[in-house]
Formats: C-alpha cells, sequence, structure tokens
C-alpha cells in the first residue's frame, strides 16, 4: 500500500483557485465531505493513488500538490461571507484617502520613477510632512494601491467562479468578472501593469503571488472544461494567457473607445466572454449555456 503524503494544504489552495467547492471534489471523488474536509486538515493520510486523482479532478500536476505551501497560496483571498450572487458585477467608489487618491492620478500621468511626494501631496492638498506621517516613502504608496487593485479583482474573479458549478459557464463569469475589473478600475488596473516591476521584495513576490492565483484559478477552470469534453482547445495555458492578455489592455484603449462608451461595461464584458468561449473552442451542449453569444 502506497504511504500517506501529506497535501492538505496544498489541496484546499488548489481546489479554492479552480473555483471548486468542497462539495463538488469530494463528489467528482466519490468520497463524503467530511472525508474531504479530513484531507485538506491532514487528519487523513494522502495516498499517492488519491493524490493523483485530485490532481485529475483539479486540472493541476500532481507534484503540485507535494509542493511547500507559502502563506500566501495555502491561504488564497476569498470573498467575504457576506458576498452575495453577482456583488462582483457591483463596482462601487472606492473609499481612497487623499493621499491614495491624488498618486493614482499623479503615477498614471508621469509613472512611479517620475512621480515625487511633493506632487502627490499638492494634489491631496496636504503638506508632505503630512504624507510622510500616514505613508513613510512614495513605495509604501505604491504598495498600497497595488494591494488595493490585486486584491479587489481577485475576489471578484474567485466569487464569478463560485456562481456556477458548469465548467463552462464558470470560465466565462470568471472571464467576465476579469474584463469588467478592468473597465471599471482602469486606473487602477493600468498601475498595477505597468508599475508591479517598480515594487520591492518581498512585496513584489506577494503581490505577483495573487497575479499568479487568478491566472491558475482561469487555467484550472479551462482545464477541467477540456476533461469533461466542453472545450476542444489544445493548448489551454497558452489561450488563457492570450484571453487574461486581452482583458489587461482594456484600459489602454477603453478611454479613447466611443464602441465601448455605447456597449457599456457590462455588455463589453460579455462580449469578451463570448470571444473567450471562441478562443477555447467551446464544444455546443445539448442545454445552450446563457455564455454562447452570438
Amino acid at each position: 500500500m502506497a504511504e500517506p503524503s501529506a497535501g492538505g494544504a496544498a489541496v484546499r489552495a488548489a481546489r479554492r483557485r479552480a473555483g471548486v467547492t468542497l462539495r463538488q471534489l469530494a463528489a467528482d471523488l466519490g468520497v463524503s465531505i467530511g472525508t474531504m474536509s479530513a484531507i485538506e486538515n491532514d487528519k487523513v493520510g494522502l495516498t499517492v493513488e488519491r493524490l493523483q486523482q485530485i490532481a485529475h479532478c483539479l486540472g493541476v500536476p500532481a507534484g503540485r500538490l507535494l509542493e511547500p505551501q507559502d502563506r500566501a497560496d495555502a491561504d488564497p483571498a476569498v470573498p467575504a461571507p457576506e458576498t452575495g450572487p453577482g456583488e462582483w458585477r457591483t463596482f462601487a467608489g472606492l473609499d481612497l484617502d487623499p493621499v491614495l487618491a491624488s498618486a493614482v492620478e499623479v503615477l498614471n500621468e508621469t509613472g512611479y520613477h517620475g512621480a515625487t511626494m511633493r506632487v502627490i501631496a499638492t494634489g491631496a492638498d496636504i503638506s508632505v510632512p503630512g504624507v510622510y506621517h500616514h505613508y513613510p516613502s512614495k513605495q509604501h504608496i505604491l504598495v498600497a494601491l497595488l494591494d488595493l487593485a490585486l486584491r479587489d479583482l481577485e475576489w471578484r474573479v474567485v466569487a464569478a467562479g463560485r456562481e456556477v458549478d458548469d465548467p463552462v459557464d464558470r470560465f466565462a463569469l470568471m472571464v467576465e468578472a476579469l474584463t469588467l475589473f478592468h473597465a471599471e478600475r482602469a486606473e487602477l488596473a493600468s498601475l498595477v501593469l505597468s508599475e508591479i516591476r517598480s515594487v520591492e521584495e518581498p512585496n513584489r513576490g506577494r503581490l505577483v503571488a495573487v497575479q499568479r492565483r487568478v491566472r491558475d484559478a482561469l487555467e484550472e477552470a479551462a482545464s477541467r472544461a477540456v476533461r469533461m469534453g466542453r472545450f476542444a482547445v489544445q493548448d489551454v495555458r497558452t489561450t488563457t494567457r492570450a484571453i487574461t492578455t486581452m482583458c489587461l489592455a482594456l484600459p489602454y484603449w477603453l478611454p479613447e473607445s466611443a464602441e465601448a462608451d455605447e456597449l457599456g461595461s457590462a455588455q463589453l464584458a460579455r462580449r469578451y466572454s463570448g470571444l473567450a468561449l471562441d478562443m477555447m473552442r467551446l464544444v455546443p451542449h445539448r442545454e445552450t449555456s446563457d455564455f454562447q453569444l452570438s
């Protein structure tokens, strides 16, 4: 009999990134929810055979479930418990303090290296010492903004994926959430894309880990659809990254697009979902999905 391996935290992290509930994974494996919970909490030994079964269900290499988990990967951010269905589509104004609100404008206009604390202070209508009282350096301001942006993005994508069981609809909703974020939070999204390289370690690694979790969640959702015969794409990873890049580019052309103004963010996001399904080579299903757009 194969020796059990401890990897509960890695299993839990991979399941969450895939947008799969504990109940769904337990059903796929043919075990009870209690057994699945015990596996994730290392209360039940994880045999090599079971490890391979879980990896297959989640669409990840079995070796990943044996890798040491840092805190960020083992406990990814998830929507708050009170988050209701569809709330990931709602974008209320961000409650930024005057310094951060000014920094968003300044950093997008001049870039991180061109920005100064004096210009940021002028935009915030406070003194330079007042800025330093709250933020010890320009680096702290940048990290605060990117942290806010990426956490906002992550919970929306995860929440969207958790709303449905069908793998095609799950992937489509996650793409919709990704698109909506880059349309509705265009200024913050632009900073993430252009300035994350300016973040110093260890914060850079932490923020990149959030980006990676979002990317992996999309890739694993697509892989699940491929295994179920719903997507016919050959190269899931490359196609998923192409779709992600398509969404990342929105902040650059959106402000000058008359067509985007006419459509609105919601309709644009649904069109992007349709494009993503086309790129994944959606296999027609007997029951028409809401996301099979003309």
